[in-house]
């Protein structure tokens, strides 16, 4: 489906992720960047949005109870949503520090839990913005400009 030239959503689709669900991990990422090579967008576009779009998988895979996936696609921008339903984040500001877990020793020993998930979707993303709510989950919202 070609991206118009005006500003109105050209694409949209939503992913479930089950929580806790190690043998999925990935898949939704894999889909997403699957249909953006099929749309025929820039390799960087595509990169940068199967980096943010892995990195956000894989925390609610760790830490939540279940969470969706929504895709939007308009000529300027792809817009990726993460809504989880999980623990919520306590400190924010110490979540997006590079190198800050709370990964158990579990996750740890799957490769996971480094500590770069938040900060390398900041660093992927051209606008990131981050809510979370204690005991209700964390909604994550990245734009990827199309042309860069």
């Amino acid at each position: 489906m070609p991206v118009q030239e005006t500003n109105h959503i050209s694409y949209q689709r939503s992913f479930y992720i089950e929580g806790g669900n190690f043998n999925y991990a990935g898949i939704v990422s894999t889909s997403i960047k699957s249909i953006l090579k099929q749309m025929d967008f820039p390799s960087n576009v595509v990169r940068k949005c199967s980096i943010v779009c892995y990195e956000s998988e894989i925390n609610v895979v760790s830490y939540a109870r279940k969470g969706v996936v929504n895709l939007t696609i308009n000529s300027n921008t792809i817009q990726i949503e993460v809504i989880d339903e999980g623990p919520g984040i306590p400190n924010i500001d110490l979540a997006m520090q590079e190198g800050y877990s709370t990964a158990t020793q579990k996750i740890r020993e799957m490769g996971f839990g480094a500590g770069m998930g938040l900060h390398n979707i900041e660093s992927y993303s051209d606008a990131f913005i981050i809510s979370s709510e204690l005991g209700k989950g964390t909604r994550l919202l990245m734009t990827i400009n199309i042309k860069q």
